[in-house]
């Protein structure tokens, strides 16, 4: 399945890559993993561009659009490791005031687990007892709840797999990029069968998830959006690690950003729709 996005889709995902490209370069990734806090002034500047009233009427003071739009800027989002709970206060935007214009910053208790507690305005859901643990990813700190886990909004669950298709197709690009330019036995990496083939099924998988997510972001079907999840669970963090494996010992290393997309696509692979709740999910629909 081969998507064609309109001009205008087309226009809206390469404005949001400028913006995250002007206002949160490789620099500010470093300096935010070293001071994890929501970007405040960041944050805004989204508001401002949309991305939490994207589908919000005009008349509510949004741009209109609907969840393939929306699954085209998370996908933005996700390749640059933004961080934050972007997908709360996209959900929030219509009932928590200045959620829309990023103002605000909604946090949701999601099962036993609530991302970004210390820093939102706002938590949806009980969060009393909530006791801080260490996350894996550092730019997702987290706390625990006595809460269980229950279904979901599918909008959350699809979004979360576009930032996870945002992030393979990201280091799909820096394997090809690093394959390219190093060089060992007087020749680059890439041109060793090993390596191309590395590259290849990570392309492979990027692709297939893109279009399991597109397709799900059109029909809304929360059984498309479940295989979707699954798809790009699997393509985020199997790309993240491939890219480790063609970084080669620097890719375990802080010089490189390979890692930060494998600890946060971890992190999103049990947020919102687990492997195992998706798989079920599509199971009972057989």
């Amino acid at each position: 399945m081969d998507f064609q996005l309109a001009e205008e889709q087309r226009a809206l995902k390469s404005g949001m890559r400028e913006l995250l490209a002007a206002r949160f370069d490789r620099d500010a990734l470093r300096a935010a993993v070293d001071r994890p806090a929501v970007d405040r002034a960041l944050w805004r500047a989204l508001g401002e561009a949309g991305f939490f009233a994207l589908r919000l009427s005009e008349k509510e003071g949004g741009v209109g659009l609907g969840l393939p739009e929306a699954a085209l800027l998370f996908e933005e989002a996700g390749r640059a490791l933004l961080p934050g709970p972007l997908v709360a206060t996209h959900l929030a935007a219509r009932e928590v005031p200045g959620a829309a214009t990023g103002e605000t910053v909604v946090t949701r208790v999601d099962g036993p687990l609530v991302a970004w507690l210390d820093q939102a305005d706002l938590v949806q859901g009980d969060a009393v007892d909530a006791t801080p643990i260490r996350s894996l990813d550092p730019l997702t700190p987290l706390h625990r709840t006595t809460g269980t886990r229950t279904d979901a909004p599918h909008e959350a669950v699809l979004l979360t797999a576009a930032e996870q298709l945002g992030s393979a197709a990201r280091t799909t690009e820096l394997a090809v990029q690093h394959a390219r330019q190093r060089a060992q036995f007087g020749q680059a990496v890439g041109a060793f069968q090993a390596v191309k083939h590395l590259c290849a099924d990570m392309l492979v998988r990027t692709e297939v998830a893109r279009a399991a997510v597109y397709a799900a972001a059109v029909t809304g079907d929360p059984y498309e959006i479940a295989g979707a999840k699954l798809l790009a669970d699997e393509a985020a963090v199997r790309c993240a690690r491939d890219c480790l494996q063609v970084h080669g010992g620097m890719g375990f290393t802080w010089e490189a950003d390979v890692h930060l997309h494998l600890k946060r696509a971890w992190v999103r692979s049990e947020q919102w729709q687990s492997a195992e709740q998706a798989a079920e999910a599509l199971a009972a629909a057989l």
